[in-house]
Formats: C-alpha cells, sequence, structure tokens
C-alpha cells in the first residue's frame, strides 16, 4: 500500500524551521499503514529535512552553524554563475539533504522523546515549500 500527501509551507526568511512532526504523523494515521515507512521530501534545492529536538535553542543553534560552515557572501561557483546571492543556501541544503525516511510501528512514525521532523528555510527570500509525504507499507486489519 502506497499514499501520498503534500504539506504546504510559507517561509519567509532563511534559518526559519517548522515542525512537521504532528502534519507526519496525521497522514501516516490517514494513510491506513500500520507497519512500514514514511519518507519526507522537500521539493527544491534551497531547504532541508532533518530530525532534530524541535526547542529554541537548537533552532537558533542548527542555522547558526550552518553559516559558519557554508557562509553566505563567499565567492561560490554559483554566485558567478547566477549572481543571486544564495550559493550558501544551495550548498547547506545540500549538505543536510533534502529527504528523510522514518520508519512506521502502529500507525505512528518511530520517533524518540526528543525527535522531532523538522523542514529549515535555506534561501535569502520567502518560498512557499513543498513538502512530499509518502507513507509505504502494510495497513493493519480491516475494521468492521
Amino acid at each position: 500500500m502506497v499514499h501520498q500527501e503534500e504539506i504546504r509551507l510559507h517561509t519567509t526568511r532563511a534559518g526559519q524551521m517548522h515542525d512537521l512532526t504532528d502534519q507526519v504523523a496525521d497522514i501516516v494515521a490517514r494513510s491506513g499503514v500500520q507497519t512500514g515507512l514514511v519518507h519526507i521530501f522537500n521539493v527544491g534545492s534551497t531547504a532541508a529535512v532533518g530530525t532534530i529536538e524541535f526547542e529554541p535553542g537548537l533552532q537558533a543553534d542548527l542555522p547558526r552553524e550552518l553559516n559558519r560552515l557554508l557562509p553566505p557572501g563567499r565567492h561560490y561557483g554559483h554566485e558567478q554563475t547566477w549572481h543571486d546571492g544564495n550559493a550558501h543556501s544551495h550548498l547547506q541544503a545540500t549538505l543536510l539533504g533534502p529527504s528523510l525516511t522514518v520508519p512506521v510501528r502502529n500507525g505512528r512514525p518511530v520517533l524518540g522523546t526528543w525527535q522531532q521532523i523538522f523542514h529549515l528555510e535555506c534561501d535569502i527570500k520567502p518560498r512557499e515549500r513543498r513538502v512530499v509525504v509518502t507513507v509505504m507499507g502494510e495497513p493493519g486489519p480491516a475494521k468492521p
């Protein structure tokens, strides 16, 4: 069985994070899958998804450390080609990755107590984002 839905996000700035955990759990529940996988994929090359403890300190730490590792304003090859100021956004998103796969057990994503699914905007402009959530696996017993 395969079930697919999209989550739509409006982002306003680089470093903005959204907690997708509840939305993903709701999609898994609607799918009817009891045992399997849920795949979360950001459509686009300047944002990322992953897991983190979604709390204010880490919401500040992650974008700050990505900017330290891959800062804006460097003389990147992308800037020489496009002159759009977002080469670091592409590199940061690539470092974290556009997708995440989480096991599903008993109709719920298997996550640790302090582990939430996040979306991180790496681009310098506001964006309308699409996150495709695909649930694959075995349904539970039919309900009367």
